[in-house]
């Protein structure tokens, strides 16, 4: 091993890829035992490592010198082996307050909760004290210890926070329907912010948008603090500038590009020009949830109902909403459901395929709108939905090609 991650569990890692984008090196992803850490940090076959959960303070005693930053803070995050001496730093600061300043939260002066006690906590701890913080509070499962509270103090007597930071797995992929917390529970929150990246959108992050309150996921975090280890892997310091770009073209290549929009405006269509352009995997919900029932859309609307497929319907957006990178073309149906739209918007953007109503033919495949009648109750019963949901509306006028063509811009 050249360089690499190391953590108890590192599948979901988007490392290999950021630092494949870095490129001065190989980069690997490593899966370590609790009880197999201290042999491997030990036999120094490597030049050097990121340290992921749950290790970042377990790998300090295997080492042979401590950053004075990493010491104070009391987490390693980056080790290099430097002529057979293992060397630690923590980029996680860097990283942490580059996510900060890309934000542009202003934590100056303010209460913060920090959700978790590990690692990454000491380092936002740290860095909330070095922007100033007013009240900088850890919340931890029991509270028992010194200078933390329990969730259930923070949602009763902390419902005045200005922002909430979490640092635990809760909610990482691939339990991505968690939250460490009731948003609701506060009602004076200028910012969320979830060092999770993925999924891109925590469900702490979707909660808290929907009350309209300024969130900041953790990728901009991940590759900041990637960008800083690479230049104490190689010295070069031409690296830390590539922070930027290289976080534009991971969510280039991680986001999902999701389509909505009435029964027969092209969405299947548009899908597969996508994929052809794109090089992506493209799935659609309709075939997904023919697929799972093993009947068509037709046969379970008239053996079970419409409730049952939309039941059907939401299992498969769901399943699809937790992939990365790829193109789903949904049921006209789709925004019926806000967890529908909760679920795609964790990894995807929202492009609405506004195709106008006399450019649509009604087929009998579409229980609900195979007559022009049915048709058009559809399109004004969801057309106002459909814009609320979307991020982008493409106009459909020119044909699949072109609208194709305007949300590929979006990905390359």
């Amino acid at each position: 091993m050249e360089y690499g991650l190391i953590g108890e569990k590192v599948g979901h890692s988007f490392s290999a890829l950021i630092h494949s984008k870095i490129g001065r090196y190989r980069y690997e992803l490593k899966e370590i035992a609790p009880e197999n850490l201290e042999d491997f940090i030990k036999s120094r076959n490597y030049k050097g490592l990121n340290v992921t959960i749950p290790y970042k303070s377990a790998v300090i005693p295997f080492l042979d010198e401590i950053d004075e930053s990493a010491k104070k803070i009391g987490a390693v995050n980056t080790v290099v082996n430097r002529h057979n001496r293992l060397i630690g730093y923590n980029t996680d600061y860097y990283g942490f307050l580059s996510l900060i300043k890309k934000a542009n939260f202003d934590l100056n002066g303010k209460t913060v909760l920090i959700l978790g006690t590990g690692g990454t906590s000491k380092t936002v701890k740290a860095a909330l004290e070095s922007l100033n913080a007013k009240c900088i509070i850890k919340v931890s499962r029991n509270g028992k210890n010194e200078g933390e509270i329990s969730y259930k103090t923070a949602t009763e007597e902390y419902k005045h926070a200005d922002f909430i930071i979490n640092t635990t797995p809760v909610g990482m992929y691939p339990d991505i329907q968690k939250s460490p917390v009731d948003i609701s529970s506060f009602n004076h929150l200028s910012g969320v912010i979830d060092v999770i990246y993925n999924p891109l959108r925590t469900e702490l992050l979707l909660n808290a948008k929907e009350k309209n309150i300024k969130t900041a996921g953790g990728l901009y975090m991940l590759v900041a603090q990637a960008v800083k280890s690479a230049y104490y892997f190689t010295g070069d310091i031409e690296i830390e500038n590539m922070a930027k770009e290289i976080y534009r073209s991971v969510i280039r290549e991680k986001e999902n590009a999701v389509l909505i929009g009435m029964p027969g405006c092209g969405k299947s269509t548009v899908g597969n020009i996508l994929k052809d352009t794109l090089l992506r995997q493209f799935y659609d919900t309709d075939a997904e949830t023919e697929k799972n029932e093993g009947r068509t859309i037709p046969e379970i609307f008239k053996e079970n109902g419409e409730e049952y497929f939309r039941n059907s319907e939401a299992n498969a957006v769901k399943d699809l909403s937790s992939k990365n990178g790829i193109i789903i073309a949904t049921g006209g149906g789709v925004i019926k459901r806000a967890e529908n739209i909760k679920n795609l918007r964790r990894n995807g953007k929202i492009f609405f395929l506004d195709k106008p109503l006399d450019m649509i033919i009604p087929t009998s495949s579409r229980p609900l709108s195979s007559t022009v009648q049915d048709l058009e109750k559809l399109y004004f019963e969801r057309y106002g939905l459909y814009k609320k949901y979307s991020d982008k509306i493409i106009n459909c006028k020119d044909g699949s090609i072109i609208a194709a063509k305007n949300i590929s811009e979006d990905f390359i």
